[in-house]
């Protein structure tokens, strides 16, 4: 999602206003918790932004549950199912689903019962809330938010006006932050980001994440290297909110489409739009479609069987460099929470 121009973000700065205003309002009802905070019967582990778009949240989440995993904790994703269109399911719910076929995926709107439900319904051990740093009505052991090293501060103004859903000083509820897509920009950059982190939530660990291709997949399931798709001639698909990292993820994988096909985040493909894209690989001379996990999920079941262009799904993997082991301790931390749960937490 881009940021506005300055002319429009002038002209839209009084409802921004309205917006900051409410948004303030509404958080204080959660300040220092009270009855308007509900604990689940488990720990809530939170991953969120401060922003909207595509900051590589889901990457982050799969990660973060296998990490759970891995210290033997049978964790539960919770997920509003975010822009699911009637009778169908949300992106996201999609992409966790097919990526982790072992881990109960719970969507509710409401997340306390949500939660709830993971722990009744599916003896989860934890849960894992799926864009939860705004939610403040279910309280939590441990709030992560991501911070995209390609466009981290929103534009510096709240919605309308700009991409931050609240203020950059609430980051101060974090305990960890993540800075995704560090490998898609400077060092430099980064480092200035984490100057801004420790001045904005001091008491933050403030980790980095690389996005990194996993494998190309095609739709007998089966895994070839990320490499694998070079030497083809490819249109490349994606609707998400961050196009531009798609794109340079196939250039780090050697891939030079002949064509790039970008739609709206979140979009609901048809036969139609399917006829499109067939229609211009042959024009193109493609003989492969590359395309994200999240576009895969709704573009494999409608592409035709019958010869044509190749469907293919380009998997990526987010690698949290957490070399000091800050974010396992804080994970390990949150599940203890049994010991520790009649305690104090100015976040809930």
């Amino acid at each position: 999602m881009r940021e506005p121009g300055r002319f429009l973000a002038a002209l839209l700065s009084p409802a921004a206003a309205i917006y900051g205003a409410a948004v303030a309002l509404r958080n204080r009802r959660y300040d220092g918790g009270g009855s308007a905070v509900h604990r689940a019967p488990l720990p809530v582990i939170s991953v969120g932004n401060l922003t909207v778009g595509g900051t590589g949240k889901t990457p982050v989440v799969m990660e973060i549950v296998r990490r759970l995993r891995g210290v033997g904790v049978r964790a539960a994703v919770v997920t509003r199912g975010y822009a699911a269109a009637p009778g169908q399911k949300a992106d996201e719910v999609l992409e966790f689903r097919e990526a982790l076929p072992d881990t109960p995926v719970v969507v509710n709107p409401d997340r306390v019962r949500g939660a709830r439900d993971a722990a009744t319904e599916h003896g989860a051990e934890c849960v894992v809330l799926d864009d939860g740093f705004q939610h403040r009505r279910l309280a939590r052991d441990l709030d992560i938010v991501l911070i995209d090293a390609l466009a981290p501060w929103g534009g510096g103004r709240l919605l309308p006006a700009g991409r931050l859903r609240e203020p950059l000083r609430n980051l101060r509820r974090a305990q960890a932050v993540i800075i995704t897509r560090a490998n898609q920009t400077t060092d430099a950059r980064c480092a200035e980001i984490e100057q801004c982190v420790g001045e904005l939530a001091p008491r933050a660990a403030c980790i980095r994440s690389e996005i990194r291709p996993l494998a190309v997949c095609d739709r007998d399931g089966r895994s070839h290297p990320p490499e694998h798709a070079a030497a083809q001639a490819v249109l490349a698909v994606c609707g998400i909110g961050n196009p531009a990292t798609f794109e340079a993820l196939l250039r780090n994988c050697g891939v030079r489409p002949v064509a790039v096909r970008r739609f709206r985040d979140h979009h609901r493909y048809t036969a139609r739009d399917v006829e499109g894209l067939v229609r211009e690989a042959t024009r193109q001379a493609a003989t492969v479609v590359l395309t994200t996990r999240k576009d895969w999920v709704k573009l494999a079941p409608l592409w035709p069987s019958a010869a044509g262009p190749t469907l293919l799904r380009l998997d990526v993997e987010a690698r949290l460099l957490d070399t000091g082991g800050a974010l396992l301790a804080l994970l390990r931390r949150a599940v203890a929470r049994d010991s520790q749960r009649d305690a104090p937490n100015g976040n809930r």
